[in-house]
């Protein structure tokens, strides 16, 4: 392959990882702008490299590396997460290096073998532990399911760098390898969709992670997470303060409306409570499932205090892109929300009741629900209107003592 370089980052620290252009799905997640898996060289009397890449890309990886150091002279490494896109090329790095030594936490020396059925020797780290590897001092703090069991940081006290694994990153392939040197809007839409979709359901253990951060007395210059672009200067704070509020999950006067249709009744009756909303001083997010994914769709929930979901009823059940949200946005867990459903139906209707149900064991505080006979009929979006009405009342009731 063609010679690719690493990036300097720090006095001792090169990027050596990968970028990714053209993935698209990520178990699940809509990666629209690609990813990077970041990988870490750090060089010394000794050298050490911080986790490796997505096995398809293990000859960037060594490219990256050998435009710095010979791959034999890298002395040991650590693995801060087992999942594969960072672990997946690391069973081919310990063969070509034969390090002194690879380094995980307790339970990511579990995970390794276990995942990937090896019998390499791992040292286990314990949490809040340091070595000192080469005349550099490595400090190990456990991040236990965040968001894996085996999650670990690493700080690199001389050059004042934390290796934050997945927290702090985003699916996003770019040349550029600061996020200072990136758009802010993408930054953080970016980084929110992450959060949504990979650490919702950790959002309390990352609030206590990001208190411990400020105990520990850590104020890192460079935050380097192992997917997307690497923080330093003032972004740091920026990151960090969007995350104490992601944690938080805040109700807010945001409305998002979710649904798909069959014939366009579903979709009259959310356009109407769509303009309800909007004319009671709501922002408002409709989202039709024909063209949006469902990574999007809880992106958009992340910050919003209502959400409303409309099914036609197919087959006696609600509709299957409903019913792939739902389940979806179930297993990520968001928290503080008001809600109320409504749809079409031709001779059972079960679509509606079914929403509801599936709400409620999210714990979605559910309002009310309108249901119409094919049509809708005047009656019927007079009724979307009225439970638009209602819920906004309560929203703004439920925002109002909140504030108070």
């Amino acid at each position: 392959m063609n010679h690719i370089s690493a990036v300097k980052i720090s006095d001792h620290v090169y990027w050596v990882g990968a970028i990714d252009w053209s993935v698209r799905d990520f178990h699940g997640y809509d990666t629209s702008r690609g990813t990077t898996y970041n990988a870490y060289l750090v060089t010394g009397s000794k050298n050490i490299l911080i986790d490796t890449v997505k096995r398809d890309y293990v000859d960037e990886l060594i490219s990256r590396v050998q435009s710095v150091i010979p791959l034999d002279k890298i002395d040991y490494i650590i693995s801060n997460h087992a999942e594969p896109d960072h672990s997946g090329s690391l069973d081919i790095m310990i063969e070509k290096i034969k390090p002194e030594k690879v380094f995980a936490s307790k339970m990511g020396v579990k995970a390794l073998a276990e995942h990937f059925l090896w019998e390499h020797d791992i040292t286990a780290v314990d949490d809040g532990s340091e070595i000192e590897l080469g005349g550099l001092k490595f400090r190990f703090y456990e991040t236990r399911m965040l968001h894996w069991p085996d999650s670990m940081f690493t700080f690199l006290v001389d050059d004042n760098l934390l290796f934050s694994q997945d927290a702090f990153g985003m699916h996003l392939a770019s040349s550029e390898r600061f996020a200072d040197e990136c758009e802010w809007p993408i930054l953080e839409y970016e980084s929110a969709k992450y959060f949504a979709n990979i650490l919702l359901p950790y959002a309390p253990l990352i609030g206590k992670l990001v208190t411990k951060i400020g105990e520990l007395g850590l104020n890192p210059a460079v935050v380097a997470p192992d997917h997307g672009p690497i923080w330093r200067g003032d972004d740091i704070g920026k990151i960090i303060n969007l995350y104490l509020r992601w944690t938080k999950q805040e109700m807010t006067s945001k409305v998002v409306i979710i649904y798909d249709t069959m014939w366009g009744a579903t979709k009259k009756m959310a356009q109407s409570m769509a303009d309800t909303f909007a004319a009671a001083g709501h922002y408002v997010k409709v989202l039709p499932l024909k063209g949006v994914h469902r990574s999007n769709v809880i992106t958009e929930i992340l910050e919003a205090g209502a959400v409303i979901i409309g099914s036609p009823t197919l087959n006696n059940n609600l509709f299957p892109t409903l019913a792939d949200v739902l389940t979806y946005c179930r297993g990520l867990k968001p928290k503080n929300l008001i809600g109320a459903a409504f749809g079409s139906y031709g001779w059972s209707g079960e679509g509606v009741p079914q929403v509801k149900t599936i709400m409620e064991e999210m714990g979605i505080e559910f309002i009310g629900s309108c249901k119409a006979k094919y049509g809708p009929s005047e009656k019927d979006i007079e009724c979307c209107r009225d439970l638009a009405r209602q819920v906004s009342e309560v929203l703004k009731e439920k925002i109002a003592n909140k504030t108070n």
